[in-house]
């Protein structure tokens, strides 16, 4: 699986690590603090570090991880790990956040992730939040053998992969198409627009691009649609409509639905299939699929934002 080339041992990853309960089924840090970056957030020795927890059982890790760390959550601890998971589960695109912790010396933050949620975002993109991190280089630190968890990371970067395809020309460079996959869970998100670097996506990939290339690499040696030039750092792509058509049925159904949304006229109700055949024939298939993904990010971005601002406001 691609994803195991960015493995970490780390011994401050796996320290940090300890202070929790050890029932995690994924564990992975990501962001400035873990792999370079240029611009605003380039100060990777005091960056905080971000992580995400993935658990099978929330109800039963927050229990622990209450008796552990109580200090570590907002208001809510006092209503119990039920109340937590229900949050967690239906508010903040199924993340639960404890921000702004001190472990190990090093300000953390972290989110907990239900396994099934994940899996489900991984493989239909329901609001491309986890799913978009793990586009992008991570450090794993923990990972059990859940084949069906395995199989469905290995899944979303193919379909980021796909997706970025049908957004580029016939020809293009590394570098633009590891832009085009890190820009995806972007795409639309209102953050992006108001507060945060525009030129994030950028700050992100070129000082990364032997990361990208070691996630992303043996996918697309063995894409049968793709023509990978490994030493000019160049791709060629089928662009027919026959091949853009493969390409679009392999699509996140979330993404698959919001196409189909952007093209069908109100009250038609079309099949998706037909949208999609009708999408693979349009000279502008690029952007009715680039439009599909900023309704799948805005929604899910808005939601988290508003999230964010009422745990701002409790914990102040």
């Amino acid at each position: 699986m691609a994803l195991q080339a960015l493995q970490s041992s780390g011994v401050a990853f796996r320290k940090i690590l300890s202070h929790f309960p050890e029932e995690l089924s994924l564990a992975f840090a990501y962001g400035s603090g873990v792999y370079r970056q240029v611009g605003p957030s380039s100060d990777q020795k005091n960056a905080m570090l971000d992580f995400v927890f993935t658990v099978d059982d929330p109800v039963a890790w927050h229990s622990k991880n209450l008796k552990k760390n109580w200090n570590h959550y907002s208001f809510l601890k006092v209503l119990g790990p039920k109340i937590i998971t229900t949050v967690q589960n239906n508010y903040g695109a199924g993340v639960y956040y404890n921000p702004l912790i001190m472990c190990d010396g090093r300000l953390i933050k972290y989110g907990v992730i239900s396994t099934s949620i994940l899996i489900e975002d991984l493989l239909n993109w329901n609001n491309l939040y986890i799913a978009g991190r793990l586009q992008k280089p991570v450090k794993i630190i923990a990972m059990n053998e859940n084949v069906a968890l395995r199989s469905a990371l290995d899944k979303n970067l193919k379909s980021a992969v796909t997706t970025a395809f049908l957004m580029l020309p016939e020809s293009f460079s590394e570098e633009d198409l590891f832009i085009e996959i890190a820009g995806l869970s972007y795409s639309g998100d209102f953050r992006m627009v108001v507060g945060e670097d525009k030129t994030k996506v950028l700050n992100i990939v070129k000082p990364n691009i032997a990361h990208f290339r070691e996630l992303y690499g043996s996918i697309l040696q063995e894409n049968p649609q793709v023509v990978y030039k490994i030493q000019q750092g160049r791709l060629e792509i089928d662009k027919s409509p026959e091949g853009q058509f493969t390409q679009l049925m392999t699509l996140p159904k979330t993404l698959q639905q919001q196409i189909n949304h952007v093209m069908d006229p109100p009250g038609k109700n079309r099949d998706v299939e037909e949208t999609l055949l009708q999408v693979a024939h349009d000279p502008d298939c690029g952007e009715v699929v680039r439009r599909g993904m900023k309704k799948t990010v805005v929604y899910s971005s808005l939601k988290l934002h508003k999230m964010w601002k009422g745990w701002l406001r409790k914990t102040s």
